[in-house]
């Protein structure tokens, strides 16, 4: 018997340079990019398939902008999403604030969307503890509060980075979703003029 496909639009939300870019490099091709890089201008694409129990999921992520100049086209982007990866900066505290604005943003305006919250850049920390910014309890708190799944990844190292969109993947395939049909799925081929590139943000 052959798989049964669904698809799933994930969206990617958080202050730029938090990181959101080197997560979804580190997910899709297994690798990190140092050097210098440009800032994602709007959204860059890109869909990556995963095999859970019976079902081949889709996942399609939307790679937005982080900075606020690009606020309202990341609304566009975000718009029908199943799943949000919402990422702050472990040596950032304020990178968690805007977190604390893009969850506010899904509640009011897509409120079936299921909320991850991610913090990036864990290999900093554990270098040095004192680079630490956002403490651990406070956003596990914050996430109790909000129903949702909480992660601390490190794209460099690849710590919790496959964890984080397995789970979006076995989410999507429970009751933690509402399972969309292919024939009702998100539309993998319509891109649009963007792209996936390898800019980071």
């Amino acid at each position: 018997m052959s798989a049964k496909r669904v698809d799933a639009k994930v969206v990617m939300l958080g202050k730029e340079s938090v990181g959101k870019t080197s997560l979804v490099e580190r997910y899709v091709h297994q690798r990190f990019l140092v050097g210098p890089y440009q800032n994602t201008i709007g959204a860059a694409f890109v869909a990556k398939s995963v095999q859970v129990s019976d079902q081949v999921v889709t996942l399609g992520i939307w790679d937005t902008a982080g900075s606020e100049r690009y606020e309202a086209m990341s609304r566009i982007y975000y718009r029908g999403a199943r799943a949000a990866i919402v990422c702050y900066d472990l040596t950032d505290s304020s990178s968690f604030l805007r977190a604390k604005f893009w969850v506010k943003e899904l509640q009011n305006c897509e409120e079936q969307c299921v909320i991850y919250l991610c913090g990036t850049k864990n290999d900093l920390v554990e270098c040095d503890r004192s680079a630490r910014q956002v403490d651990y309890h406070d956003v596990q708190d914050f996430a109790d509060e909000i129903k949702a799944q909480h992660f601390e990844t490190s794209s460099k190292t690849g710590h919790n980075v496959e964890e984080l969109f397995r789970k979006i993947a076995d989410d999507y395939c429970s009751s933690a979703f509402e399972v969309m049909s292919e024939d009702k799925g998100v539309n993998m081929e319509q891109k649009g003029n963007f792209p996936y590139s390898c800019c980071r943000n």
